[in-house]
């Protein structure tokens, strides 16, 4: 399908799997070490938007026609030149690092959900090389899609791990790349949360896929393990209980509103993005568990053709669910369970 927007004007930060709150925490409450760190992830993340850009423009403009998977890792030995030396490409065997073989096994896994279930040949629909960088800069504590690749840092060890033990994290991160080839939402306000929780969501379905889990199962928490013994946390968040995935100490409490009645106005955060996606996020799960069996085949297909065919760039929450049920209607008809169940959910967290 021909991409209608992939460069959306309200894209004014890079779309990490770290919410910025998180680091602004830890700027006010750790260590002059952590401090430092968390600065300048921060300050890394601004410095990157226009990298982001400016390669979102070049591999739409360059779009190879491929088959199958094509996938390469490479290592930036804690640098910051991308891509870095190549280390495991397609079909290669595993190697000793651990990093590389986690990005080379997420990218796969999350190529198969789109592949395999939905039809769609790589991020772009047509057949973009999955490259991915490990070991990026030193201690640093993000993953991102910089618009033609993922890059993966190492966490500084105490806070966080490395950011390619989590497959839902490889699987957020590349859906930022389907949604930038397709519905194009702008990166602030109810657009930019849709686009975090189109992430979780196809992150989720990613994880939930590759461990063979039930939408009873599974666990619908976003970056589990990624946090080190140290935090009193379980993920970075949980699509089934928002604003209950960590309340620690030094990072803080989980801030995501469950529902509409708690949506937080801000200017952070563009707005909230990171934050407010818990509440279109417990619609999903709602949604998908309600229906039961494999979320990635219908709830997931519902979201997966109102992201690739109905959503535009300044899309918000009631566009959303309008256009969920709509689609869930055509899909598996006006009266069925799975129409129903989509939009009870939406009604659920108030947008309906």
């Amino acid at each position: 399908m021909t991409p209608r927007a992939q460069r959306p004007a309200g894209f004014d930060l890079i779309p990490c799997i770290l919410p910025p709150h998180i680091l602004r925490a830890i700027v006010e409450r750790g260590t002059p070490k952590q401090r430092a760190w968390a600065l300048q992830t921060l300050a890394h993340s601004e410095r990157m938007r226009g990298r982001r850009e400016l390669l979102g423009d070049i591999a739409t403009a360059s779009a190879i026609h491929a088959a199958g998977k094509q996938r390469t890792v490479f290592d930036v030995k804690r640098g910051a030149r991308l891509p870095g030396t190549p280390v495991r490409s397609e079909g290669e065997p595993a190697v000793k690092d651990a990093a590389v073989n986690e990005a080379y096994d997420g990218a796969g896994a999350t190529y198969d959900l789109y592949h395999d279930v939905y039809g769609r040949n790589s991020v772009d629909d047509r057949g973009m090389p999955l490259v991915s960088s490990v070991h990026y800069r030193i201690r640093y504590d993000n993953a991102f899609w910089d618009g033609s690749q993922m890059v993966y840092g190492d966490g500084d060890g105490r806070i966080f791990q490395r950011f390619t033990k989590a497959v839902d994290v490889i699987g957020h991160e590349l859906t930022h790349g389907v949604t930038q080839y397709e519905a194009g939402l702008e990166y602030a306000d109810q657009p930019g949360a849709l686009n975090e929780s189109f992430s979780d969501v196809f992150g989720s379905l990613v994880k939930q896929r590759s461990l063979r889990q039930t939408a009873r199962r599974a666990d619908w928490l976003i970056g589990a393990g990624l946090f080190t013994a140290a935090v009193k946390g379980e993920a970075l968040r949980s699509m089934a209980a928002p604003g209950t995935a960590y309340d620690d100490p030094l990072i803080g409490k989980d801030p995501q509103p469950a529902d509409m009645a708690h949506y937080v106005n801000t200017t952070d955060d563009n707005g909230g993005v990171h934050i407010n996606s818990g509440i279109p996020n417990r619609a999903f799960y709602l949604a998908a568990t309600a229906i039961g069996g494999n979320a990635w085949e219908k709830a997931g297909k519902v979201w997966y053709v109102t992201l690739r065919d109905r959503l535009r760039p300044k899309s918000d929450f009631k566009a959303a669910a309008t256009l969920t049920v709509a689609v869930a209607r055509e899909l598996f008809g006006s009266r069925s369970a799975v129409a129903q169940a989509v939009g009870d959910a939406w009604t659920k967290v108030g947008v309906l």
